[in-house]
C-alpha cells in the first residue's frame, strides 16, 4: 500500500480513475476477478476514485525519460 518499488508515500498509491459508473463497475470487476484468483499474494489495494480534472502539463514536462533518459519507471 502507498508504494511502488522503493518509493513509499501516498504520492505512490495505486489507483484507478472513472468517468462513469460503467468504467467504475469494470475497474472494481477486474479488481475481484484479481482477488478472487489469488494472483497476488493479498487483496489487490488499488483505489477506485472518480476522475478529477487533468491538466496537460507543460512542453518541458513532455516525454521526460527520453530526453532525460534513466529512472526506473517506465510506463
Amino acid at each position: 500500500l502507498n508504494r511502488q518499488g522503493p518509493d513509499v508515500g501516498s504520492q505512490y498509491r495505486s489507483v484507478i480513475f472513472y468517468y462513469d459508473e460503467a468504467q467504475k463497475r469494470a475497474a472494481l470487476y477486474a479488481i475481484g476477478q484479481l482477488d478472487v484468483a489469488k494472483r497476488y499474494r493479498g487483496p489487490v489495494v488499488t483505489q477506485v476514485q472518480p476522475a478529477p480534472t487533468f491538466w496537460r502539463a507543460e512542453d518541458y514536462h513532455q516525454r521526460y525519460f527520453e530526453k532525460q533518459g534513466g529512472g526506473h519507471c517506465h510506463i
